[in-house]
C-alpha cells in the first residue's frame, strides 16, 4: 500500500479515548502486518508477537483487474503459523458504483479467509472530483462485503480521506470500520508511535509504519479487537464457503517436526536461537520462508541460506503438495522489460511464460506485474549485480525487479543497511 507521512500530531490522551471507546476484546493491542505480491508467496512477519496478516486478493484500477497470485498461499501461510488471516481489495473505483460492482462480483466469491473475517477496501488513489459519489461507491462496496458475510473496513490515510470522502457517513453506517495509515518517518518502527496517531473517529486499525523491519514491511495495531472477527480463540471458525487456503494452512500448522520433508516450504520460528552449527540466527533470517532441500535426522537444510536448522525450530507453511510453489521463479516487470527478455534470463521462451501466466496478449505487460515461471532452476541464467556508489538494497531491488528480502536471503546479508561498493550480489 502507498501512504503519506502524517505531519499533525495528537496526544496520547486522545488515543486512549479512541482505544477504550468500545467493548474490550482479546485482540486489543495486537500487532500484525499486511501483504501484497511484493511480500512473496508466503508473506513475512516482523516479530514473534504478530497475531494477524491482511493479504491482498487483487483489485481494480479504474476497471482493469489485477489479481494477486500470492493471495491463497499467503492466507495459508498465516494460518499455518497460528495467525489470524484477513483480506483486502485494491479499490480504485473513483466514484463509480459500476466499477465497484464489477470488482466485488469478481473478488467476493474468491475470498479464502473465514466468514466474518475482515474484507477491507483499499481506497487511496483514483478518487473522482465528486466527494459524495466517492463516498457512495465506498458504502456500496462495504454493504456488499457485509451482505457476503464478512466484516467491512475502509483503508486509506487521513489527508486523502478528508479531501475525497465524507468519512463520517461511513462510520455512521459502519462504526469503528476505519483502517488508517500515518507514519512519522521511514525509520524501523517495531511499536506504534501514538504521537502521530491520526485524530479521526472510528479507527479500529492503525497502520503505524511501512518499515516495521529493515527492508520494509507494513506494521499495524488493532485498537478495538476487530481482527478477532472470524476467529475463536485464535482459530478459524468453519466457513460457510469453500476456503482451501485456510484448510491448507490448518494442515500445515499441524505438521510435526518429525513430519517435515524435503520440498516443503518452512519458516524459522522466532523462538529459534542457533543454527545446527551453533551460530546465532539473525533476526532477518526468521522473517523469510525457505524450501527444505534435505533432511538428516532431526535437522533440515534450508535453501537460499544453505544452513542446517533443527526441525523443531521450523514451522511448515505448506505440506509439500500441489499448492506448493516448488521451483517457481518470479520477476517484477520493470520499465522497458519485454516478455522475451524475461524469458531469455530464465532459459525459456516467451510462449511458455505467456502460457503459465495466462497472458492473452504477450506484448502487453505492465510495470509492477509479477511474471512467474515454474520450469525449475536448471535452465536459469545465473545473475549478479555489482554494487555501485550511492546504491542501497532498496534501489537495487527496484532496479533488478526483486525484493530487499530476496537479496538479503540469497546473499546471506546479516545487516541490510551495510553493503559496499564492488560487492557482488546474486539475484
Amino acid at each position: 500500500m502507498k501512504k503519506l507521512i502524517k505531519k499533525a500530531a495528537i496526544g496520547m490522551v486522545a488515543f486512549f479515548v479512541v482505544a477504550a471507546s468500545g467493548p474490550v476484546f482479546a485482540a486489543v493491542g495486537d500487532q500484525g502486518v499486511d501483504w501484497s505480491k511484493y511480500n512473496g508467496d508466503y508473506g513475512n512477519f516482523g516479530y514473534d508477537h504478530d497475531k494477524f496478516a491482511i493479504a491482498q486478493i487483487g483489485g481494480t484500477y479504474g476497471g482493469s483487474f489485477v489479481d494477486q497470485a500470492t493471495y491463497s498461499t499467503q492466507v495459508a501461510s498465516a494460518i499455518a503459523q497460528g495467525k489470524r488471516a484477513h483480506t483486502y481489495i485494491w479499490y480504485q473505483v473513483g466514484g463509480s458504483q459500476e466499477v465497484a460492482k464489477a470488482a466485488l462480483d469478481r473478488y467476493l466469491p474468491k475470498i479464502q479467509t473465514p466468514k466474518n473475517s475482515i474484507v477491507a477496501l483499499d481506497y487511496e488513489s483514483g478518487a473522482s472530483g465528486d466527494k459524495q459519489a466517492n463516498t457512495d461507491a465506498i458504502l456500496y462496496g462495504m454493504r456488499r462485503v457485509k451482505a457476503a458475510g464478512y466484516t467491512p473496513m475502509y483503508y486509506s490515510y487521513k489527508p486523502y480521506t478528508l479531501a475525497n470522502v465524507n468519512y463520517k457517513q461511513i462510520i455512521k453506517e459502519f462504526p469503528n470500520s476505519l483502517w488508517i495509515a500515518a507514519y512519522p518517518n521511514y525509520e524501523v518502527t517495531p511499536v506504534p508511535n501514538y504521537s502521530f496517531f491520526p485524530s479521526m473517529d472510528g479507527i479500529s486499525v492503525f497502520q503505524f509504519t511501512s518499515t516495521y523491519v529493515a527492508g520494509g514491511l507494513d506494521g499495524n495495531v488493532d485498537l478495538t479487537g476487530i481482527t478477532d472477527k472470524g476467529y475463536e480463540d485464535g482459530n478459524a471458525t468453519k466457513p460457510d464457503t469453500d476456503t482451501p487456503a485456510t484448510d491448507d494452512g490448518k494442515d500445515a500448522n499441524e505438521v510435526t517436526p518429525s513430519e517435515i520433508e524435503e520440498g516443503m516450504t518452512v519458516t524459522i520460528k522466532f523462538s529459534a536461537t542457533n543454527y545446527s552449527t551453533g551460530q546465532a540466527i539473525p533476526k532477518w533470517v526468521k522473517e523469510n520462508s525457505y524450501k527444505v532441500l534435505q533432511k538428516s535426522g532431526n535437522k533440515v537444510l534450508l535453501g537460499n541460506i544453505m544452513s542446517w536448522v533443527a526441525a523443531s525450530d521450523v514451522q511448515a507453511l505448506d505440506t509439500g503438495g500441489s499448492n506448493s510453489t516448488g521451483n517457481t521463479q518470479t520477476h517484477i516487470v520493470q520499465s522497458g522489460d519485454t516478455l522475451s527478455g524475461i524469458a531469455s534470463n530464465w532459459g525459456t521462451n516467451w510462449q511458455e511464460l505467456a502460457r503459465q501466466n495466462s497472458l492473452s496478449n504477450p506484448n502487453m505487460i505492465y510495470t509492477g506485474q509479477v511474471i512467474r515461471f515454474a520450469g525449475g532452476q536448471s535452465g536459469a541464467t545465473s545473475r549478479t549485480y555489482t554494487v555501485r556508489s550511492g546504491d542501497n538494497l532498496s534501489s537495487i531491488a527496484s532496479r533488478l525487479g526483486t525484493t530487499v528480502q530476496s537479496l538479503v536471503s540469497m546473499n546471506s546479508i546479516s545487516n541490510p543497511n551495510l553493503i559496499y561498493v564492488g560487492q557482488t550480489l546474486n539475484y
